[in-house]
Parts: C-alpha cells; sequence; structure tokens
C-alpha cells in the first residue's frame, strides 16, 4: 500500500527522501529522526521514522502536519565484499530461508531488508568469516508460517549438497514461529548426520538494540567449528542477557514465548551443550557426534496428516471428516492424554477404517499414559499409539515421515514408539 496524496504531498513539499533526517510537527507534537521506507502494509496516513535510541514510530498525518528535513542522506552505492577461503579455516555453510535472522541494516536509512543474496546474508555479520570459510545460498525468502514439506526438504536437500562437499557444518537462519517443526522434520530426514545443522533464528530484528541476530549467528558458526557434536539442532539466547545460547534437540525444543530472546527450551530433556558468548563450549547432556559416515538422507513425508487439539465440548460430528479423511491424526488430548468419551467412540471408527491415531498430551511436560484411568485404557484397546513425551508438532512430523517409510501397520506402530532422533526421553531423565 502505497502513500495516500495527504501523506505524499506532505512529503514533497518538505522534500524528505528516504533516509534524510526530519522532524514532524504534528497534533502540537514534534519527533525527529530517519525517514523509514513505507511499506506495503502500512497505513497510507502513516509515516515512519527511526528514533535516535533505535526504535521505529509511526505519525498519522494531517492537514495540519508539517514535515521538515534538516539533514539530506549522503548517497553511496553498496558495496558488497567477495568471500575470501583460507586454507586454514574450516568450511560452514549457511542457508538462508527467511526470517527476522536472514536480514541485514542499510545504515545509510536504519531500513531492515531481507537478504536476497549469498553475499548480503554473510555481509549482515562479516565477522563470521573470522572463524570460518562460509558458504553461503539463500535458498528461499518467506516467513516461516509460509514453511511447507516441500520447503523442508529442499532444506535437507541443500545441507545434504553442502555435507557431501565437506562442509563442517550448516547454519540455516530461520524464522522462529515455526522453528522446531523444521527442525523436527530435518531430525527425522537425515540418518547417521556425518555434522551439524544448526537453525537459528532472532527475536529481535536487526535494527534494535536488543537484537539477538548477531550473537546466534556468531555462536553458531563457532559451534559447528569448534564441537564435536553431530546433530539437527537450534540454538537460541539462553537468557534475556547476552551471555550464552543454548544447543537444544531438533526433536524436543518449542518456542514458548512470543517475544522474548530467551523465548526456546528444551522440553522433556536437558539442552544438548551450552555455547558462552565470551568463548567456550559446556557440554549438558549426551549427544551423537561426528562421523565419517556418508550423508543419508530420506525426504519422503506422507503429508496427509493431522494436528488436532482436544478441548472440553469438542464434537465428534464436526470433526468426523477429518479424522476419516487422513492417513494419520495426532492428537494433543489433556494431562496423561486423554479425550471425551464422544470422541473415543469416534477414534475407534477412525482407527478400524484405517487411520493411525497418535496420543500426545497439551501438557508438554510428562509422559501420556493411558493405562492409568477408564479413558485411557479405552483408548489403548481402540488402538491409539501413546506418543510417550513427545512434543505434540514433533510427533506430528515424526508420523508423516514415518507413514512414507513404514510398509504396515505393525511397523509404523514400532517406529512410533522407538527413539529414533531423540524425540523420547529416558523416564529417569524426566524425574531429575
Amino acid at each position: 500500500m502505497s502513500y495516500s496524496n495527504l501523506a505524499f504531498n506532505i512529503l514533497r513539499k518538505s522534500g524528505a527522501e528516504e533516509g534524510d533526517h526530519v522532524v514532524i510537527e504534528t497534533d502540537n507534537r514534534v519527533f525527529e529522526g530517519i525517514l523509514m521506507p513505507h511499506h506495503e502494509f502500512s497505513d497510507p496516513d502513516v509515516v515512519v521514522i527511526k528514533l535516535r535510541s533505535g526504535y521505529n514510530i509511526g505519525v498519522r498525518v494531517s492537514e495540519d502536519t508539517k514535515i521538515t528535513t534538516i539533514r539530506k542522506v549522503e548517497k553511496k552505492e553498496k558495496h558488497l565484499k567477495k568471500r575470501e577461503t583460507h586454507a586454514e579455516k574450516k568450511d560452514v555453510a549457511i542457508i538462508g530461508t527467511g526470517g527476522t535472522i536472514a536480514s541485514y541494516v542499510d545504515y545509510r536509512t536504519g531500513a531492515v531488508h531481507p537478504a536476497l543474496t549469498a553475499e548480503e546474508l554473510v555481509s549482515a555479520v562479516p565477522e563470521i568469516a573470522e572463524i570460518c570459510n562460509v558458504q553461503a545460498k539463500v535458498l528461499f525468502s518467506i516467513f516461516s508460517e509460509n514453511m511447507t514439506v516441500e520447503k523442508w526438504q529442499a532444506i535437507a536437500e541443500a545441507v545434504a549438497d553442502r555435507m557431501r562437499e565437506g562442509a563442517e557444518g550448516c547454519i540455516i537462519p530461520h524464522g522462529t514461529d515455526t522453528m522446531g517443526y523444521t527442525a523436527a522434520a530435518l531430525s527425522f530426514m537425515f540418518e547417521n548426520l556425518p555434522r551439524p545443522v544448526i537453525l537459528v533464528g532472532a527475536q529481535r530484528s536487526s535494527d534494535r538494540p536488543s537484537s539477538d541476530a548477531y550473537t546466534n549467528l556468531i555462536a553458531a558458526a563457532r559451534f559447528a567449528v569448534e564441537s564435536d557434536v553431530a546433530e539437527t539442532c537450534v540454538l537460541m539466547h539462553e537468557s534475556p542477557s547476552d551471555t550464552s545460547a543454548l544447543i537444544h534437540r531438533g526433536t524436543k525444543v518449542r518456542k514458548m514465548h512470543t517475544s522474548r530472546r530467551d523465548a526456546f527450551k528444551s522440553i522433556n530433556s536437558k539442552p544438548i551443550a551450552r555455547v558462552n558468548f565470551e568463548g567456550g563450549i559446556e557440554y549438558l547432556a549426551p549427544y551423537w557426534k561426528k562421523n565419517s559416515h556418508p550423508v543419508s538422507l530420506k525426504t519422503e513425508m506422507e503429508e496427509n496428516v493431522a494436528l488436532l487439539f482436544f478441548y472440553p465440548g469438542m464434537s465428534p460430528s464436526k470433526f468426523e471428516r477429518i479424522l476419516l479423511e487422513h492417513k494419520g491424526v495426532v492428537i494433543a488430548g489433556s494431562g496423561l492424554g486423554h479425550v471425551s468419551s464422544d470422541m473415543v467412540r469416534l477414534i475407534a471408527r477412525t482407527i478400524r477404517s484405517g487411520t493411525v491415531v497418535v496420543m500426545t498430551s497439551q501438557c508438554l511436560y510428562g509422559r501420556v499414559n493411558l493405562n492409568v484411568y477408564d479413558t485411557g485404557r479405552d483408548l489403548l484397546a481402540a488402538g491409539v499409539i501413546p506418543g510417550e513425551d513427545m512434543l505434540p508438532e514433533t510427533a506430528y512430523v515424526k508420523l508423516m515421515w514415518v507413514l512414507a517409510h513404514a510398509s504396515s501397520e505393525k511397523e509404523i506402530e514400532s517406529m512410533m514408539r522407538q527413539n529414533l532422533r531423540g524425540e523420547i526421553s529416558q523416564r529417569r531423565e524426566l524425574d531429575e
């Protein structure tokens, strides 16, 4: 959406252009800052400026608004440094997919732009070149809510290519909202992973003083080079402070807060390691180690799988079609893994029709146990597969992968109940 005629004429009269230092006087208030780009989602009567504090604000203009240009921006051509390689440094691949972290600041204007080329991606954090030789590629640039199975497969293929070329590790900048799903998908697609795959995100964009993009990317590069871990994992801030990041197993991690920098937590499991920003790596749990195995990739997924959240009053008639038309369904049940009696009858009919049903818990922490109450025992008798202590989204991704690779109902159940990629914890670990 472009500026309204009113906003456009006020800006034209002032001679202000993107990046100029301006003063806006409106409604007896005065605002000073750098004129930012107007995006398609911006209100047509709102002018956005970046304050000295680094934060952006939108100012709604009116007939009485006055904008004064107090300093014009110095226009310079953007020169991106060519990537250099050094024989003494290890190669690390960076495969961009989008999200807050895959962006860079135009310091001429203060605007944040998506990194659309490999050079832009690397130039966002040039210090990475001091740690390793960077092999950068922007696979796509999307919001993580637009991630699909096809894109998971494309990421996996790109990672496999880089591993076969000798990369010491692969870093995947990714939007945080669905990063847990992608981490789980890559975990199951790779067997005997020889090097680490590190998904990394940012909760604050690069133009904000509190951005975590820089520290997370640097920590991911250090971890790829210095550690001996060979797993798919997620690296994010451990706390709101800039002290350390945690390495979470890709099948046990969840975003637990909308905006905090330490939003990601390991669920029913300890993090694999801590990366201190000042140097040093502390290992916190057992892990799979780097090895010389050839890359083994199985990307097939059965997409006709649903994830349902049970709630009181859930009507079987409303969900009957969903259950019967899918090859697999993961249910996030209440408590130990329960649904209402009415839903039990529908689930039993669904399983008789050939649909695989897996039960997880909305509680997230703890383990499904269908042997305690009558409802659980009825679900077991109906053929429901207990999801143990898997996260609902991990069970959802795993079921898609298992259905694409198992050849019988017995094998499906066996694989779903087996700990394949660290997605099911040892019982003693939950008591610690």
